[in-house]
């Protein structure tokens, strides 16, 4: 293959009870982009669209990323790297980690895949610290894998992939502001206090276990966020309207999406995921801020070849 193209999908992250250690890959939204190899020898990215992005490698999220592979292998050709954003920056729905996600997956297929799925996560996370000041995978990680992923460990790392219910379904109401993931970064306490820690670890758990055993009873109860949801909601308008409305039209749970301003909703049949988005967006519509609203399946595969 001398030329592909790459669909990487928008992620939750988070998932209220599992900061910086819980995500899932979101279905029918995503970055597109396109790789080719060339004569000329190193990395370009010799076109952006939809969003005013660096093309200077080293200070590009797709271009960290992809030298992060590249540093790792020989090879006796240059790679050219297009980005079309149709994730915008700072929504909360992982746009930095659809770039860093896709950047890796792309130039490891132009490459014959010597590296795992598994593998990419490493070299995507630190095209993160351009994006956040830090490396974390929970965004990263089910972009490229697909379904949910916990990250279990840092140093080294590791990620377990976990299938979704087959009836869950995702809603995200997308404000048309940007939160920079360093700014809501930056709200968050060093410290929490024993209590606290215990609730979450404890929901962390039930979450997890209610994935497995697909209990959506447990998954609802355990959707709750004691330690970070306080500290950032309030950079998000409407925050606690739109939240309540998705609870009270029999949403499993709502919270934050990663770093924010999109708000979530997992529910039980897209039936209900539709009843939930409606209550979302009206609620929402009082600030008189423009937004877009999704729902969507949860999304198996994780980034991918675009082959048509």
């Amino acid at each position: 293959m001398n030329e592909i193209k790459v669909f990487a999908p928008a992620t939750i992250a988070n998932l209220n009870c599992g900061f910086d250690l819980l995500g899932l890959c979101l279905d029918g939204i995503g970055d597109e982009m396109i790789f080719r190899k060339s004569s000329e020898k190193g990395l370009q990215i010799t076109k952006i669209s939809g969003a005013n992005l660096p093309y200077e490698v080293e200070n590009n999220v797709a271009g960290v990323a992809a030298l992060a592979l590249l540093n790792e292998v020989d090879i006796d050709f240059g790679i050219e790297m297009e980005i079309h954003k149709k994730l915008k920056l700072g929504s909360g729905i992982g746009s930095s980690s659809a770039s860093a996600a896709g950047a890796v997956f792309g130039i490891n297929e132009l490459l014959g895949k010597p590296f795992t799925k598994k593998e990419l996560v490493n070299f995507a996370m630190k095209g993160e610290v351009v994006a956040s000041g830090s490396e974390h995978a929970d965004n990263v990680a089910p972009c490229l894998l697909g379904g949910f992923t916990l990250v279990t460990g840092y140093n080294p790392l590791e990620v377990i992939r976990i299938d979704a219910p087959k009836d869950l379904f995702a809603v995200v109401l997308h404000p048309h502001i940007e939160v920079k993931t360093s700014d809501s970064r930056a709200v968050l306490k060093p410290e929490v206090s024993l209590k606290n820690a215990i609730t979450q670890t404890g929901n962390l758990g039930g979450f997890v276990a209610g994935l497995y055993t697909s209990d959506y009873d447990l998954i609802s109860r355990s959707l709750k966020d004691v330690l970070v949801e306080p500290y950032r909601k309030h950079l998000i308008p409407g925050f606690d309207k739109v939240k309540n409305a998705a609870l009270e039209n029999g949403a499993l749970g709502s919270g934050i999406s990663g770093a924010g301003p999109s708000i979530f909703a997992l529910c039980k049949q897209k039936e209900n995921a539709q009843k939930v988005a409606i209550a979302m967006e009206k609620a929402f519509s009082d600030t008189k801020i423009s937004y877009d609203v999704h729902i969507s399946e949860i999304n198996e595969e994780g980034t991918k070849l675009i082959t048509n």
